[in-house]
């Protein structure tokens, strides 16, 4: 499509009692693109996507959701989009296969092309089983699966999600980043927000960073985490460490006798790692990174930036 899916040019949000949540932020996401828009908490995630989906009024700036602006035509621009908010908003007493073909008919979806809409979406995303329960019934996870149906319903060409996976376990996130995957790759184009970085980092093609209502970084996920110069690892030792160990050209940092955290360049290789610590006889049993790359990228730029 030649419109981007998201156009956001100078958007301002000034609240009644004076806070400026949002200082004429601009955004432009290409139809078919993940991508994520990471901030810590109060940062305007979700102000900016309270205003695209009309839940909140802006102050100032224009939107247009593939090539048609918000202000002058809505009704056309939310038909492109599906929404999965942060909260657990549908109705707990209603069965989960009518919560989906009654979201459908507030977008003209019939109930003849709904339902077999609605099973495909069911068994993609695990629920199929529980189609006649009520929605009160379902687990945390199930619910939140629940909720990006819901959002899909009407086959939207613009998938928004706040939060996705907030309080679902692993084997839930898990199953929806593959079904999250499928969609992207078959042409929806999905914005992300969330806390889980490596989330982010995973699914992601492009990013934006947001803090204090201003976009401090805006740029292809491969390129902001070709930044990272240097990072921390945990290793695990068979033997026990001295608390005086060291190893020149390396940064250590003794946690306990068998536990310690090195930095490392990027450009180091962990064999060159593991092989300098042989040098010394330690044996390294197993290692892990101390936090994903983009975590410690997101750290670095917020706290630059005041926090």
């Amino acid at each position: 499509m030649n419109s981007p899916a998201l156009l956001i040019n100078n958007l301002t949000k000034v609240y009644s009692n004076g806070h400026k949540a949002l200082h004429g932020i601009n955004l432009e996401i290409p139809h078919g693109d993940f991508f994520a828009l990471l901030g810590p908490n109060g940062a305007g995630k979700s102000t900016t996507i309270g205003i695209i989906t009309s839940l909140i009024k802006k102050t100032e700036g224009d939107i247009q959701i593939y090539g048609i602006d918000i202000d002058k035509n809505f009704v056309e621009a939310k038909t492109y989009i599906g929404l999965v908010p942060q909260e657990i908003n549908f109705n707990t007493f209603e069965p989960i296969n009518e919560i989906l073909t009654n979201q459908a008919g507030y977008y003209g979806v019939t109930r003849d092309e709904a339902i077999p809409e609605s099973e495909k979406l069911l068994k993609k995303l695990g629920l199929w089983d529980k189609r006649f329960h009520f929605s009160r019934k379902l687990s945390g996870g199930m619910q939140r699966r629940l909720m990006v149906a819901r959002a899909l319903i009407h086959k939207p060409k613009l998938l928004i999600l706040d939060e996705p996976t907030a309080g679902a376990d692993v084997e839930v996130r898990r199953l929806m980043w593959d079904y999250l995957k499928f969609l992207n790759e078959n042409g929806t184009t999905i914005i992300l927000t969330t806390h889980y970085l490596e989330e982010a980092e995973n699914l992601c093609k492009n990013i934006a960073i947001i803090d204090d209502g201003k976009i401090l970084r805006n740029s292809s996920m491969r390129n902001f985490l070709n930044e990272l110069k240097s990072e921390n690892l945990i290793l695990y030792t068979e033997n026990p460490l001295k608390n005086d160990f060291s190893v020149e050209g390396l940064d250590i940092n003794i946690i306990d006798e068998n536990t310690c955290e090195v930095s490392i360049s990027v450009d180091s290789s962990i064999n060159f790692l593991i092989e300098e610590l042989s040098k010394k006889g330690v044996k390294v049993k197993s290692l892990k990174n101390k936090t994903s790359r983009l975590e410690e990228l997101f750290i670095r730029m917020v706290d630059k930036n005041g926090k």
